[in-house]
């Protein structure tokens, strides 16, 4: 305890180490005693730690718990992605236009590029939250983000592939009808459901365990800002039936996977709450 450190209020300032497993549990009483409103709580994770009696301590006391995320944490870092500065736009207008090149050239390496620029999956994770507890104004912020994202994505992509088109510098091979890249994402299918169902699996699951590795695998696999670039591309060469089939892709993916890190978020808490309560009672026995 450091006395009389802390300002604004005045006060004084208490810093404890716990164990990840029972983060949860002392958060909520933190916030049942209102200090996050009185005051503040900071969470600081440890990345690394070498103690025989901390380990000691997961087993004897928290068990399976030990691993449970921090529930906390994880919806910190949603509200962090659910913010939509300028930037988020930006990001998608460049991911748009990056993936208009990539589908011009056929070139597969810049959809996958387009897909680690674009930002879109924060709003989607962030609105799978606000559905998760009924928060309406989070759902509508999200929603706003996301349909003027990719409205403006598209429109960006229209006009530089219009200027392109306009100037007739389209490759040869997209002048004739050869698009392999643009068939793969203006004709969603069962695979395209598969792929975006498992998907908003992996993307919740790495959000609550921290594991940037696996998410950055969401980012490269589901086809959301390619599909907006097709729209803005087919339309600027008058493609009319692709347009249409990337729109159903993109619509498809954003429902999918805000359908399912819904369910996968829900699916998660009952099964840590059940592991919770088993421990209690083998604790208590």
């Amino acid at each position: 305890m450091h006395r009389g450190l802390a300002r604004n209020p005045d006060g004084d300032t208490v810093a404890c180490d716990i164990l990840a497993g029972a983060a949860n549990a002392m958060l909520r009483g933190l916030r049942d005693l209102e200090l996050d409103r009185r005051g503040s709580i900071v969470v600081e994770p440890v990345d690394m730690a070498f103690s025989t009696t901390a380990a000691r301590a997961e087993q004897q006391h928290l068990g399976a718990l030990a691993h449970a995320p921090v529930w906390e944490e994880f919806e910190a870092r949603v509200r962090a992605e659910g913010t939509y500065l300028p930037s988020f736009y930006l990001y998608l207008a460049i991911a748009g236009i990056i993936g208009s090149v990539g589908i011009l050239t056929n070139s597969q390496i810049l959809i996958v590029a387009a897909m680690v620029v674009g930002p879109e999956y924060g709003a989607i994770t962030s609105i799978a939250l606000g559905l998760h507890h009924h928060n309406h104004e989070r759902i509508r912020r999200g929603l706003f983000a996301l349909t003027l994202g990719f409205s403006l994505a598209v429109v960006v992509t229209f006009l530089f592939s219009w200027a392109i088109r306009g100037l007739d510098l389209q490759p040869r091979a997209f002048e004739l009808g050869i698009r392999p890249v643009s068939t793969l994402i203006d004709a969603p299918n069962v695979f395209s459901v598969v792929v975006a169902v498992l998907a908003g699996i992996v993307g919740i699951v790495s959000l609550t365990q921290a594991r940037t590795s696996a998410l950055l695998g969401v980012f490269i696999s589901v086809t959301t800002i390619p599909a907006a670039a097709d729209v803005g591309v087919s339309c600027a060469f008058s493609s009319w039936s692709q347009a249409r089939g990337s729109l159903m892709q993109l619509l498809l993916n954003i429902v999918l996977l805000i359908v399912v890190g819904v369910l996968t978020l829900r699916c998660q808490r009952a099964f840590w709450q059940r592991v919770g309560r088993r421990s209690a009672r083998l604790r208590g026995g």
